[in-house]
């Protein structure tokens, strides 16, 4: 069958079925290239819409080249080079971005607008042709229907002539739509080629000519620009090449390391401290109350900074003060049932921060480095030297020596009551060998720098069932035997330490408590001391809080079997107690104490109270002792010793201590 192109105008007033079966194809042939002429149309558009896209791209990518400039980076290795470049690029967006703008618009005049025309005039009028050629065909249906029911009678005659009127009318209406809409849908055929083909053209035209002008922009020196540019990023790929390797490499020998790096306390049993630095970093945890009884832990970040203690938490620009380190002490203690804790005090012995380190090592570093900065040894020119000799100085004077040189012989009563004896009799007393600093006290004894009494102290204390408060504080009419006592001397002292000694048949085991106490206190710079008021009666030995006139501590004369001062120092003063404990074993401890006199009349005074004790039995010999004492114009007994002031607790230098018989 031969290609059919066009309908035939001829054949429309017959309107025939094989007219009308060639005017579907046509009308099929019309709505296939609707639908195809409305997907073009989209896809124009969209390509038209990026190339708009493209422009506001451009546009704002050369405002951010721009931007750069502005930025605050933390780290402008190499920014210069690289703004300067991009004010270049950005240059070069911003003539692209007129290229693409004029292309958009190219786009829009000669690619879009021609099919959409097509759609909206070609095709829309195909449409509507059709719809007319349709009502057309109706009326001219129902006419000839009309037409078909007229009767053979004569007299009918009118009504016929205005049927066959109206039919004619009918069909000429027919064959006028039907004229113009077969002339439509022959155009159409011809008009789809160019519909086609006009977009496209301009689309081609437009890329063209963006083209060319971009060749005529980008010139030689374009050229040689990108050359430059090219090379330095090539240049910063090698360095980034060389840099990633050696990132590897040391990669691999940080990993490679000991477990021990990784394990928290891996060396528990000779750890490697370094006792002489002057800063320290690292993360520990912080102690904070929540409530009356409930504390919280955090982990953060401490360092050092001069005198200060800072910290800085996690996400933090910078660290913050949290104690002043200097003159401050600090020590280890146990808080909580956890491991490594050290407690920071503040120079007035106010209670600072407790911290937890995560192992030993950390622990005793950190306790170091705040003893050394709170002697301000950074302030120094060499703080380094200063450490190291402060450390050696330290440890020699902890370091247990093998024997003791001979004291000379001192005036002083510092003896047991057996020598105070012999001495009354002008016997003299024989050479005693002295004993090892392992057979006085045992290596490793713990040191107590509070004047609280451990527990077992805090028992009967030998004084019959007189209850005890249980934190070692009596209220003075706790003790009614002071008011009897035949004698009562006050002294101002203040607590240095105490600690458990294996033996008190010698006042050596006295001479070396004090050498470690000092000791000690020198190694974790402990400044603060309790001060209290010493009173020395005829029947015990009582510590008073110089505010509150409460008993800090109570030892009866009988229990001290040994009381001596240091021969160098002579403010320094000791006692050893003898005290029975719970399982029917007696213990004996060493009170070291630094007095406002000198030690040898707190050694003066006790001796006289033991002599009292002693020759309590004897009137006689009571009334002889008595006598050998000077007395006031009131009646009392004279020592000449140091008492503190009763208005503020502070001693005044050459006052007449009174006892009172």
């Amino acid at each position: 069958m031969p290609a059919v192109d066009k309908l035939l105008l001829e054949e429309a007033l017959q309107d025939s079925p094989q007219t009308r079966s060639l005017l579907s194809v046509f009308e099929e042939d019309a709505g296939t290239l609707t639908d195809y002429t409305n997907q073009l149309l989209q896809a124009m558009q969209r390509v038209y819409g990026a190339q708009n896209e493209m422009c506001l791209a451009t546009q704002q990518l050369s405002k951010q080249l721009l931007a750069y400039e502005k930025q605050n980076f933390a780290l402008g290795k190499g920014d210069e080079e690289v703004i300067s470049t991009l004010h270049y690029f950005s240059k070069v967006v911003d003539e692209l971005n007129v290229l693409h703008t004029e292309l958009a618009k190219q786009l829009a005049d000669t690619m879009v607008l021609p099919i959409v025309q097509f759609r909206e005039k070609d095709l829309t009028e195909v449409s509507t042709l059709k719809d007319l050629f349709g009502l057309a065909s109706s009326e001219h249906d129902l006419s000839m229907a009309k037409y078909s029911r007229l009767p053979k009678k004569k007299e009918n005659e009118k009504v016929k002539t205005e049927v066959v009127r109206e039919v004619a009318a009918a069909r000429r209406k027919q064959h006028l739509s039907s004229l113009q809409y077969y002339c439509a849908l022959n155009a159409l055929q011809h008009r789809k080629r160019v519909a086609m083909m006009e977009p496209m053209l301009g689309f081609a035209h437009g890329q063209i000519n963006f083209f060319k002008k971009g060749a005529e922009m980008f010139s030689q020196s374009m050229d040689s620009f990108l050359s430059s540019v090219a090379d330095m990023v090539q240049s910063v790929q090698v360095e980034l090449e060389a840099e990633a390797e050696k990132m590897r490499v040391s990669q691999q020998e940080l990993l490679s390391v000991d477990e021990a790096a990784y394990t928290p306390d891996a060396d528990l049993a000779a750890p490697q401290i370094n006792r002489t630095l002057i800063q320290k970093a690292g993360y520990l945890n912080l102690r904070s109350k929540t409530g009356l009884v409930t504390t919280t832990w955090e982990r953060l970040y401490f360092f050092t900074q001069g005198g200060n203690l800072m910290c800085q938490p996690r996400g933090a620009v910078a660290g913050g003060l949290i104690q002043d380190l200097d003159n401050c002490s600090v020590m280890a203690v146990d808080c909580e049932d956890r491991r490594y804790c050290f407690q920071i005090t503040t120079p007035n012995g106010k209670s600072g921060i407790i911290l937890q380190a995560e192992s030993r090592k950390e622990n005793e570093e950190w306790i170091c480095a705040v003893n050394n900065i709170s002697r301000q040894i950074y302030l120094t020119d060499n703080p380094e030297a200063v450490a190291i000799k402060l450390n050696e100085t330290a440890l020699q004077a902890v370091t247990p020596i093998t024997g003791f040189r001979k004291k000379q012989e001192s005036p002083c009563p510092s003896q047991n009551l057996e020598n105070s004896e012999l001495q009354n009799d002008d016997v003299p007393k024989a050479t005693v060998s002295v004993p090892e600093a392992e057979e006085l006290i045992a290596p490793g004894t713990p040191i107590q720098f509070d004047i609280v009494l451990p527990a077992t102290e805090f028992l009967d204390q030998n004084r019959g069932s007189r209850r005890i408060n249980p934190f070692g504080e009596t209220e003075d009419d706790t003790f009614p035997e002071a008011e009897d006592s035949l004698l009562q001397q006050m002294f101002l002292v203040r607590f240095l330490g105490s600690m458990a000694v294996k033996t008190d048949h010698t006042t050596e085991v006295i001479y070396e408590a004090m050498r470690q106490v000092l000791a000690a206190r020198a190694i974790h710079n402990i400044f603060r001391m309790t001060e209290s008021h010493l009173m020395v009666t005829s029947q015990a030995l009582r510590l008073i809080d110089p505010q509150t006139q409460v008993s800090r501590a109570n030892f009866e004369l009988n229990s001290v079997t040994q009381f001596a001062a240091h021969q160098e120092n002579k403010r320094l003063v000791g006692f050893v107690v003898r005290l029975p404990e719970p399982t029917g074993r007696e213990s004996l401890s060493t009170y070291v104490f630094e007095s406002n006199s000198e030690g040898e009349k707190i050694c003066y005074a006790i001796n006289l109270g033991k002599e009292i004790i002693e020759v309590q039995k004897d009137p006689e010999a009571l009334a002889q002792l008595m006598l050998s004492i000077p007395l006031t114009n009131d009646g009392k007994y004279v020592l000449l010793t140091d008492q503190p002031d009763d208005s503020d607790g502070t001693p005044s230098e050459n006052r007449g201590a009174e006892s009172e018989a």
